[in-house]
């Protein structure tokens, strides 16, 4: 199956500190069958390196889309989402915020930091596959996404 004409699969990012939050994502993105390559890092210095292919993330491959969440350990996701759209290598790859804050003052500051979207995670596991399942239908098979980026 391609993805809007893509023969590659999609390249996804996600910057998740909660192992269940981890395994919910990857279950969702499973179960669609979707053609994807869905890669973890725990915290924002991670997410930075993984991003810049620095140190054990040089062979990396850069993604058509990151999920974000905003409370990370080591650098928050407001700096990892500063630092993205502030480098001209990065900006152009879409990030959706995917967070447990519904504090106005973290939506707002999203978007004036640029995210794509900001979603606020359901606590409840079946509403939490369908928010991943409604990303991955619009981020993954409406949005035509640029080729991936060297």
């Amino acid at each position: 199956m391609t993805n809007g004409g893509r023969m590659n699969p999609i390249e996804i990012l996600l910057v998740e500190d909660n192992p269940g939050d981890v395994r919910l994502t990857q279950e969702a993105l499973k179960e669609e069958k979707l053609h994807n390559n869905l890669n973890v890092v725990n915290d924002g210095v991670e997410a930075l390196a993984y991003l810049r292919r620095e140190g054990k993330y040089a062979n990396t491959v850069r993604p058509d889309l990151i999920l974000l969440d905003l409370n990370l350990p080591r650098k928050d996701g407001r700096e990892v989402l500063t630092e993205i759209k502030n480098d001209e290598k990065l900006k152009s790859i879409p990030v959706v915020v995917l967070t447990i804050s519904d504090a106005e003052a973290d939506i707002l500051k999203s978007y004036k930091l640029h995210a794509n979207c900001y979603i606020k995670k359901p606590l409840d596991l079946s509403q939490f596959s369908k928010v991943v399942k409604s990303i991955q239908d619009f981020w993954l098979t409406i949005v035509k996404l640029p080729a991936n980026q060297k």
